[in-house]
C-alpha cells in the first residue's frame, strides 16, 4: 500500500510543477499586431533582410516610429525566445553593440535599431498580448 501512495503523491507533485510552468509570458503574434495597429503604429512584415526574424516560428514583423524601428520575432516559448536572441547576437556585425538594443520578454525578441526611448518601448509593452 505504501508504494502505490509515494507513487500518486509523486505523480501530484510532479503535475503540480509543471503546471506552474515557470512564470514565462506567452504573447501572441495577431493580437500584439492588432493593438499596434489600433495604436496607429506602422507596422510592416520584418524586413527580407533578417534571417533570424524569418525563421521565428510565432512569426515577426517590425514596427517603424519616426527616429527608430523595433523587429518583433515571436517564437513559441521563452526557450525559443532564447534561442532566437542567441542568433542575433551570433550574427551581429564585429562592432555592432547589441545588447542595448536586443531583449526578450517571455516567448518574444525585440531587436531596436537604436536604443529605444522610454514612450517607444512603453507603446510596444503595452501591445504585447497573450492568448
Amino acid at each position: 500500500m505504501r508504494p502505490f501512495i509515494f507513487i500518486v503523491s509523486a505523480t501530484t507533485v510532479v503535475a503540480l510543477l509543471a503546471g506552474c510552468g515557470g512564470g514565462a509570458k506567452t504573447y501572441e503574434f495577431t493580437r500584439t499586431q492588432a493593438c499596434l495597429k489600433e495604436q496607429g503604429q506602422l507596422v510592416r512584415p520584418a524586413p527580407a533582410t533578417d534571417f533570424v526574424a524569418a525563421n521565428a516560428l510565432g512569426g515577426a514583423l517590425n514596427v517603424k516610429f519616426p527616429a527608430n524601428q523595433v523587429t518583433i520575432a515571436f517564437g513559441l516559448d521563452s526557450a525559443e525566445a532564447d534561442r532566437i536572441a542567441n542568433a542575433y547576437r551570433r550574427f551581429r556585425g564585429r562592432n555592432i553593440g547589441i545588447e542595448d538594443a536586443l531583449s526578450v520578454r517571455g516567448n518574444v525578441v525585440l531587436l531596436w535599431g537604436l536604443t529605444p526611448g522610454n514612450e517607444e518601448s512603453a507603446g510596444i509593452d503595452a501591445c504585447l498580448k497573450g492568448p
